[in-house]
């Protein structure tokens, strides 16, 4: 990870450690590197996309303020989805995409993520050479003058063919089916209803009112009670949690129970080792998921690899072995014969039409995966290295390991906390561990 950029793009509270003139200066870098790609072939053209936090304004402007003053054309979605910008740099033949999101977290944050042409995250040394510009180490980027600055344009028809898309990957009727979203509040709020309104379903949407300030307030895929809560008491089919930039998803079976993004892999794989459509017989997980998943992948004859955590290093994996499916237990599920990045919205559907061909309860395609007591813990930290190489904490660990258990202690490349993983035969032992 860089100093500015770690796994999930550059992200800290608006107007503290990410401002208005970051965006600007991450602008006039972006369309300076890809304009110079482009060896006088015309302006590079760059897709630009927002979740509902306020101060997303700010920093689409700010984006699009510095690519114009550099020559770069910038388009403008606006409220979109993170997987709705990878769809269309690869798409429709723009040199790269910015999404501004900090996806689950609280609405104070922000954050800027760059996606490559072929609609993957940005590589790394491109980011190197924005955070050099950054931190002064570079030249300063020259302005332009009169018919050379850039033009910026809204973009809305993109969402629309994002929308075509998902719809045109769909072979069932979702009649009948009886669907509660919750879409926290955040940039799925209208797309998702959209998408299975129009494949038939009745959808009853929760947390679907942005203001600006709620995004994840108590609600979508990281606080999945409302959701489990509305599926009992309308008697749905089934749910899904995205969060603020629905690039994840879990699911609420018809009983209310949570599928995590585990679960999800899990008949998934099934499904599409039946189907001969998961190349390689294999699945590409992190060390996060659950120890049942592997036991029910190996009860069911499907191999699987595991990566660092991080939906980046699952995608680098499934281009490096071909692999066709591979996610997070947090949500992150990738199709990557559809899309180059965790679709939440992409996962719904999947999972909708799985069940539609099976012709039997959500909690039923479960059937099989028993996933092994886990304890989880989040703890906010001033310095996240200082904790790592403690040794108290290191010993700790390594008992919880002598006993046959796992632990997992590591550093969020997304917020300022550590993140606290173990797992054992037993919840009670799980939890002391913790």
């Amino acid at each position: 990870m860089g100093k500015y950029f770690g796994t999930d793009g550059f992200r800290g509270e608006a107007n503290v450690e990410l401002t208005a003139d970051h965006a600007f200066r991450i602008g006039k870098k972006v369309g300076d590197i890809f304009n110079r790609k482009k060896a006088g072939k015309g302006p590079c053209r760059v897709v630009i996309g927002k979740d509902t936090r306020r101060s997303g304004y700010m920093l689409e402007y700010a984006l699009a303020a510095g690519l114009c003053a550099v020559g770069a054309d910038a388009c403008l979605l606006h409220v979109t989805t993170t997987p709705s910008v990878a769809y269309l740099v690869r798409s429709e033949d723009f040199d790269c995409g910015i999404m501004i999101s900090a996806s689950h977290n609280v609405f104070s944050d922000n954050g800027i993520k760059l996606i490559g042409a072929g609609g993957e995250k940005m590589n790394e040394s491109i980011t190197d050479e924005i955070e050099a510009y950054l931190d002064g180490k570079t030249p300063e980027v020259p302005l332009v003058k009169g018919a050379a600055i850039g033009s910026a344009v809204d973009y809305a028809v993109g969402r629309n063919r994002y929308i075509g898309y998902l719809l045109s990957l769909v072979t069932h009727s979702f009649k009948g089916l009886r669907i509660g979203l919750d879409c926290a509040n955040g940039a799925a709020w209208t797309l998702a209803r959209i998408v299975f309104e129009a494949l038939g379903a009745k959808v009853t949407t929760i947390n679907a009112s942005p203001n600006g300030r709620n995004i994840n307030d108590a609600c979508g895929s990281t606080h999945i009670e409302s959701l489990v809560a509305l599926v009992k008491q309308e008697k749905l089919d089934m749910g899904f949690a995205y969060d603020g930039d629905a690039d994840r998803c879990l699911a609420v079976d018809e009983t209310g129970r949570v599928i995590t993004g585990d679960g999800i892999l899990y008949f998934c794989a099934k499904a599409m080792a039946r189907r001969g459509e998961l190349v390689g017989n294999r699945v590409i997980t992190t060390v996060m998921s659950n120890l049942g998943l592997y036991k029910a992948l190996e009860e069911a004859g499907i191999g699987y690899e595991q990566t660092p955590v991080g939906d980046r290093f699952v995608y680098e994996a499934m281009c490096k072995t071909g692999a066709r499916l591979g996610g997070e237990d947090s949500g992150h599920i990738i199709f990557s014969k559809y899309a180059t990045t965790g679709d939440g919205i992409l996962t719904a559907l999947r999972v909708a039409e799985i069940m539609q061909e099976h012709k039997c309860p959500l909690s039923c395609l479960k059937e099989g995966f028993v996933p092994e007591p886990q304890m989880r813990a989040s703890i906010p930290v001033k310095n996240k290295s200082s904790v790592l190489s403690d040794e108290g904490v290191r010993s700790a660990a390594e008992h919880i390991r002598r006993e046959g258990g796992r632990a997992i202690v590591r550093a969020s490349g997304t917020e300022s906390v550590v993140r606290i993983l173990t797992e054992g035969r037993e919840r009670e032992a799980c939890e002391r561990a913790a």
